[in-house]
């Protein structure tokens, strides 16, 4: 198979599995059936297009093979369970009704089945890992080794976890649809959570030797897309999307030519994304029309659009960051938001008032392995002079993250207080 051949079936893979998997998980109303008839659609793919060439539309060529698959595998149930004819040949129906690539009524349906499997993929039922796993395996199209190099863990602890969350999906007898206005709120947190969660991955990974993983973050923001084009009328997910766009458009910026991390305060405005800012600022416009009050992911964004808006740090309107800091805290609390809180208002009215609120977080027991607590005091505590214990509290920080570039960082800073 040539290089070519091969870049293009992945590409193809990439953009059409999502829609595909959705689509074969309605008819069939088993995701994981779904999913296996996919990837037997590609395998067919590999075998043939080198040979065939890639077809005018490879997106119905792969769902016109993957339903005939879905039919052999019907009819051999059939035949083991003859009481099931009269289903199968319901569904066949279904299935035969794609041609020489054309399914009008897959077109009309494409839309709710991606949600639909959105929903499905960050059921409630799974773990949050599970639900990060099977999202990225479903719908982003990722191969279980690229989601385990993604997240520095075994191919085999991925593998199970998927596994896994389809069995309990099929167990659970859950239904493939999206779901009823009431149970809509809390199903659409536990999406908008998953998605922000492989971006922060992206952004700021835990672990590893990159500051940065860029992948997971264009995988976040092109599911957060989706989802606001699918759910246009949720203000939250605009909200997420206008957050993910404006932090994203600082990527650029946040390393230096050897990998070394660019803390926001020194990183060269002049290298940020305007475009990705006002995409951001746009989404932001819509969360707000859609509801004034704003929800957490809509107040986080508008946090990163007083940086966006900034020409310098100096510009930096930190007072009005500190009063989003708070309303976000009183609607959810949360001791890392009274962390960042703790930044903006050290900016705003001085170090000394910034270390009152770090100090009362310091018996949080959700933050004692936290590595940005001491990383944040430690900051603090160089700005007012006391650098023997920044150089303590930077040194623990620095013991407390899995990440290398952070560390390396960290121990420089804890370096240079040694040095006053």
């Amino acid at each position: 198979m040539t290089t070519d051949i091969r870049r293009t079936i992945d590409a193809v893979w990439r953009i059409e599995s999502a829609k595909l998997i959705a689509s074969l998980a309605r008819l069939m109303q088993d995701v994981g059936l779904a999913e296996e008839l996919a990837q037997d659609a590609l395998v067919t793919a590999l075998e043939q297009w080198p040979q065939t060439g890639v077809p005018d539309n490879p997106g119905a060529w792969l769902m016109t093979t993957a339903k005939r698959h879905g039919i052999d595998l019907l009819r051999h149930r059939t035949m083991q369970l003859r009481k099931q004819g009269e289903l199968t040949r319901e569904i066949e129906d279904q299935l035969l009704a794609v041609q020489a690539g054309t399914d009008p009524d897959l077109d009309d349906h494409v839309g709710d089945d991606l949600l639909r499997l959105m929903f499905t993929a960050c059921h409630p039922l799974l773990s949050r890992e599970a639900r990060i796993a099977l999202t990225l395996r479903l719908l982003g199209g990722l191969t279980t080794d690229e989601i385990a190099r993604a997240f520095l863990v075994p191919e085999a602890t991925i593998a199970q976890r998927i596994v896994r969350a389809k069995r309990t999906l099929s167990d659970a007898r859950v239904p493939f649809e999206q779901p009823a206005r009431e149970a809509l709120v809390e199903r659409l947190a536990s999406v908008l959570e998953v998605i922000y969660l492989i971006f922060n991955e992206g952004y700021s990974a835990t672990a590893g030797d990159d500051w940065m993983r860029p992948a997971l973050c264009e995988e976040a923001l092109r599911l957060g897309r989706i989802l606001a084009g699918l759910a246009a009328n949720e203000a939250e997910v605009h909200g997420l999307v206008a957050l993910m766009e404006i932090q994203a458009s600082r990527a650029a910026a946040r390393v230096d030519a050897d990998g070394v991390p660019v803390l926001l305060l020194d990183q060269n405005r002049a290298r940020w994304d305007r475009r990705a800012i006002g995409r951001g600022l746009a989404a932001l416009t819509r969360a707000v029309a859609l509801d004034g009050a704003l929800g957490p992911y809509a107040l986080q964004a508008a946090i990163a659009a007083c940086h966006a808006r900034a020409r310098s740090a100096a510009d930096t309107d930190w007072a009005q960051i500190a009063a989003l800091y708070a309303t976000l805290a009183e609607r959810t609390p949360s001791p890392v938001i009274e962390l960042n809180r703790a930044v903006a208002v050290a900016m705003a009215e001085g170090p000394a008032a910034g270390l009152l609120i770090v100090d009362a977080l310091r018996s949080e027991a959700s933050l004692r392995h936290y590595h940005l607590l001491p990383s944040v005091r430690a900051d603090l505590l160089a700005r007012l002079g006391r650098y023997e214990d920044a150089r303590t509290e930077f040194e623990r920080a620095a013991s407390l993250t899995q990440n290398a570039r952070e560390q390396a960082m960290l121990r420089q800073r804890a370096a240079d207080c040694a040095r006053h």
